[in-house]
């Protein structure tokens, strides 16, 4: 098993945290931009359709969303071997660090 002093596990968790706040506020401003950008576009290919200039197939454009979730979906539900359950333990700290500092960003940013 892995030892751990207090004073490693209060430097990877602040470490973390760090990290993560930076990580959570780009992602957060990030998301915005791709939001906007993904919005814009549908409101031109609507704009292009209603002008009969462009002819868009809404359900083949949904479905594709539905299938790249459902792949997401099965890939995150894979069975784990159980030999990462002495390595998932050891980074802990810096799992909850980073967490934390990304939730902080994410809200903040």
């Amino acid at each position: 098993m892995v030892e751990f002093g207090l004073q490693q596990i209060g430097l990877e968790l602040g470490t973390g945290a760090v990290i993560g706040g930076l990580i959570g506020f780009a992602a957060k401003k990030v998301a915005k931009v791709i939001a906007v950008l993904v919005g814009v576009q549908l409101a031109v290919f609507k704009f292009l359709e209603s002008r009969d200039i462009l002819i868009v197939d809404w359900k083949r454009l949904s479905a594709g969303l539905v299938n790249a979730s459902q792949a997401a979906t099965d890939a995150a539900t894979a069975n784990q071997p159980p030999s990462l359950l002495a390595s998932l333990l050891s980074v802990i700290p810096v799992s909850a660090g980073f967490t934390g500092g990304f939730l902080v960003g994410f809200k903040r940013g």
